[in-house]
């Protein structure tokens, strides 16, 4: 079978890699291994995602969908520290670090634990939900994770999502107007958009 971030276990050969990184105002140190989603840097949407992520409560209940090694969840849960950030994916290799990347940068306000999309998430009633969507899994996988998260959001909670032009902007914002009330485009720089859905 062949490997991919996306798959729940990974056959390359571990090599580990400590790297640091800045975002939301505060520097982290991650580690990080073959067999992960942008193992050497975080990549450029998922930094314009964080960025641009505005909660919808300080205190929130948020989840991060694909959370790979973790820089989506941990430096929103650094920068939130009265929020509860749940964070999931089905890499284990990529939870497992997440795990170790939550405790290298003391940060204890998260949960980590494995979802294939939002099916492993007891929790409903979430006041923000993050994604940079596995595009490389397909748009039907994609689009589940935007229906599963309309239904896990409280009333008046966003589903915030970063995807590229080139790959699905277009039918993603489609899919996300079907569903939710109202979407805006909250930024796009470099050929990727930040879509803020929200549910009312």
């Amino acid at each position: 079978m062949t490997n991919h971030y996306y798959s729940r276990t990974q056959h390359v050969q571990s090599d580990p890699k400590f790297w640091d990184f800045s975002l939301r105002q505060q520097t982290f140190r991650f580690k990080t291994d073959n067999g992960v989603f942008s193992k050497k840097e975080v990549d450029f949407g998922s930094r314009l995602l964080i960025e641009s992520f505005k909660p919808t409560a300080e205190n929130g209940k948020i989840l991060d969908v694909g959370c790979g090694y973790g820089p989506i969840g941990i430096s929103i849960a650094k920068s939130l520290p009265d929020a509860t950030i749940h964070m999931v994916d089905v890499n284990e290799r990529a939870l497992a670090l997440a795990k170790e990347n939550a405790s290298l940068n003391h940060v204890g306000n998260v949960m980590i634990y494995p979802s294939d999309r939002l099916s492993g998430v007891e929790e409903t009633g979430f006041s923000d939900i993050l994604t940079n969507p596995p595009i490389r899994a397909g748009k039907h996988i994609v689009h589940d994770i935007f229906e599963q998260s309309f239904h896990h959001l409280q009333p008046g909670g966003s589903l915030w999502v970063v995807i590229q032009k080139k790959q699905g902007a277009p039918s993603a914002l489609t899919k996300l107007e079907e569903l939710f009330d109202e979407v805006e485009t909250v930024d796009k720089q470099k050929g990727y958009f930040i879509f803020k859905a929200k549910k009312h």
